[in-house]
């Protein structure tokens, strides 16, 4: 039995991985024919079951931070996952990034706080990164991102972060999976700008929900 999950439904080979617990259920409604909860322990929301092709998925919680994505995604190979997609919220750095835009993250940064910098560049598995960006096609920018361990705009966020928007677990699931033999690839719903533009969750639901349909769409194929 893994350390965090208590799986009580199956677990599928194939997941979509988001943050928020919430984000998770709703998806899970979206791109799930029967929805059954497959985890709640430590209050990490997790939904298993078959699209409405017939083909198994898993819609997993990550929490938040990259510690809690690496640690979950641990737990989620030990119980036979083999590919996950992200579908997560980022803040853009570069100002030609708009709110509710879709950006597809060709590679990520662990960077650290004030002077820490950003680490060596970490990348998506080769061949369900091409899948989802063919997918996405032109409804998504490519990118790369910067994972904080501070959001930006806080006490204590670095500053002079070199990249086209901020989250804070891309980096973190791609060396992970890249060491535990799960390909991963991610795509990030902007969620607010350098500019000071925000969105409401409510708001971002309709760009996730893209997001989700094509994660979902790349794995069952």
């Amino acid at each position: 039995m893994p350390a965090r999950l208590r799986p009580t439904a199956p677990i599928a080979a194939d997941a979509v991985l988001v943050g928020d617990p919430g984000r998770a259920l709703a998806l899970a409604q979206v791109l799930l024919a029967a929805p059954k909860m497959s985890n709640h322990a430590r209050g990490l929301w997790g939904y298993s079951g078959e699209t409405p092709g017939g083909r198994p998925l898993t819609l997993q919680s990550t929490g938040m931070g990259g510690p809690s994505a690496a640690l979950v995604l641990a737990d989620l190979g030990e119980l036979g996952v083999r590919r996950a997609v992200r579908v997560g919220t980022c803040a853009a750095i570069d100002p030609g990034l708009e709110p509710a835009e879709l950006l597809f993250v060709t590679e990520a940064h662990a960077w650290g706080g004030p002077g820490g910098g950003g680490g060596a560049a970490v990348f998506p598995d080769a061949e369900l990164a091409a899948a989802l960006r063919s997918e996405l096609g032109g409804a998504a920018q490519p990118g790369a991102v910067a994972s904080l361990d501070i959001l930006l705009g806080h006490e204590g966020a670095p500053a002079g972060v070199d990249a086209d928007a901020a989250d804070m677990q891309t980096a973190a699931l791609f060396a992970r999976g890249a060491a535990l033999g799960v390909a991963i690839a991610a795509v990030l719903v902007v969620a607010e700008t350098v500019a000071g533009g925000r969105i409401s969750d409510e708001a971002a639901e309709p760009a996730v929900e893209r997001a989700g349909r094509a994660a979902a769409a790349v794995l069952a194929a």
